[in-house]
């Protein structure tokens, strides 16, 4: 048995159903799971001693919504551009000409990028949803990432054969070979690398699945157990659409479906009855409360174009599930959290909600919730251990009065020193134990330069569509 002893000025340790305050305090950790923490103890000889010293340990952050295979080709592309008539939304045309543009083994590129990121930030469970499940797994497995891994499928596919409007065109096969190839892939990876690897379903998008998948998929998710993840209301066009062709909003139209469960993680929400650019009246966010349906929110994606969620402490008044996500590049619950809190307040039009506590539950305690595991997201005897050891005398961190407002609102990926995913280090000294990170970095770079080359010319070509911010020097 391994057994280690780690000690810090500052710990958040989890009693009672919550997170508390220890201050130089002790976790103990014997093999993959947390045995004891609280004041320090006698040791054996055998135990491993860290002393951290001016430090925070705290849970793993668990991102209930990523995109491992696309997510870092978004940085400096997807940033001030969009249209109106799309209400400026980049899901109409930037991001489906870069999906035409990448290759299988770009996207295997940024998602080997994409795990080292997480990583690097203090991520240790992550809600993969896309492609190339076989490699994300591998890749997740090798660097001892945390990982629920679906392969999306769905009904139809929207495109923008103008410029001016999106079409939906759906497929012949209805997307259960989609369907079929997901549930093959959950078998095949599915309790790997001591559990850490898991498989869950994923029919992509609300207003892109037909009545049949979605049945198909929660009798499924229900004989497997798993989650269900699914994007809705996460763009206007979305919205109206469905109002348009369902007489009812996206999220009345799964309630009728009988598709909303505690194991349904939603993804966005952002767009709701009552939603300032909707003008649209009706009963959301009751419904998600009274189904138990989790909302994986992704402030940063929104708030870059413009959006933002109305708001963040109205959902939990109303009892919905409230989980955080990172959906795009940076892939960091820090950024989430801190643009998650101040947007909130900024809409509120009040300093004091949501509370940093609500936010970090919300990457934390919450995600473990709906994904069943009260294994994670906590320093707790029994729980796994999934650790962060941040640094306390950095410049973004020193001084510190209170250390979960400072992981909110002040620190910033640097000042994360360690992290421990199962009990073993997989970052040590902010190095990857199991990655080559220069390699990780460059096969992204090399990939992201492809596919922006075969955007090639026209309509589609990226810096049509994205426009340089600086001219050239000649």
């Amino acid at each position: 048995m391994s057994r280690r002893a780690l000690f810090a000025e500052e710990i958040i340790a989890f009693r009672d159903g919550e997170h508390r305050r220890l201050q130089n305090g002790c976790v103990i950790v014997e093999d993959d799971r947390v045995a004891y923490v609280g004041p320090p103890v006698p040791l054996a000889e055998d135990v491993e001693r860290h002393d951290f010293g001016p430090a925070l340990i705290a849970p793993g952050f668990i991102d209930a919504h990523a995109h491992l295979t696309s997510a870092p080709l978004d940085r400096t592309t997807v940033e001030d551009t969009g249209k109106p008539q799309f209400w400026f939304t980049s899901l109409a045309e930037l991001l489906p000409a870069m999906t035409r543009a990448t290759r299988p083994e770009d996207e295997c590129a940024m998602a080997d990028f994409s795990v080292a990121e997480l990583i690097r930030s203090g991520t240790t469970t992550v809600m993969e949803i896309g492609w190339q499940g076989d490699h994300v797994a591998a890749t997740a497995e090798r660097a001892g990432l945390r990982a629920y891994v679906a392969q999306g499928y769905g009904s139809a596919k929207w495109r923008t054969p103008d410029g001016q409007r999106m079409v939906i065109e759906w497929k012949e096969d209805d997307g259960f070979d989609g369907f079929r190839d997901a549930c093959a892939f959950i078998d095949r990876v599915e309790g790997r690398a001591n559990g850490r690897i898991r498989g869950y379903l994923s029919p992509m998008q609300a207003a892109m699945v037909s009545p049949a998948l979605l049945a198909a998929t929660k009798a499924e998710a229900e004989a497997r157990a798993c989650p269900v993840a699914l994007h809705t209301s996460e763009a206007v066009f979305e919205f109206r659409e469905m109002v348009a062709r369902e007489g009812m909003t996206p999220i009345a139209w799964l309630e009728a479906q009988d598709f909303l469960t505690e194991r349904c993680m939603l993804g966005h929400v952002i767009f709701t009855a009552g939603h300032s650019w909707l003008d649209h009246p009706g009963r959301d966010l009751e419904i998600l409360a009274a189904h138990g349906a989790s909302v994986a929110h992704c402030p940063w994606v929104f708030a870059r174009r413009g959006m933002v969620m109305e708001s963040f402490a109205r959902y939990l008044d109303a009892g919905v599930t409230m989980c955080l996500g990172s959906d795009t590049a940076p892939q960091s619950l820090l950024k989430q959290m801190q643009y998650g809190a101040v947007l909130a307040k900024t809409v509120e039009r009040d300093s004091r909600r949501p509370t940093a506590r609500q936010m970090f539950d919300a990457a934390t305690l919450t995600p473990a919730r709906a994904l069943g595991r009260d294994d994670l997201g906590r320093i707790a005897p029994g729980a796994k251990a999934d650790l962060t050891v941040w640094r306390l005398d950095g410049f973004s961190t020193a001084p510190a009065r209170d250390p979960l407002r400072l992981l909110v609102y002040s620190a910033e990926p640097e000042d994360l020193r360690h992290v421990m995913i199962d009990g073993t280090w997989v970052m040590w000294n902010r190095r990857l134990t199991q990655l080559d990170e220069a390699a990780v970095v460059a096969a992204a770079r090399g990939a992201a330069q492809r596919v922006w080359r075969r955007m090639g010319e026209g309509p589609a070509a990226l810096d049509t569509l994205s426009a340089p911010s600086l001219r050239p020097y000649t």
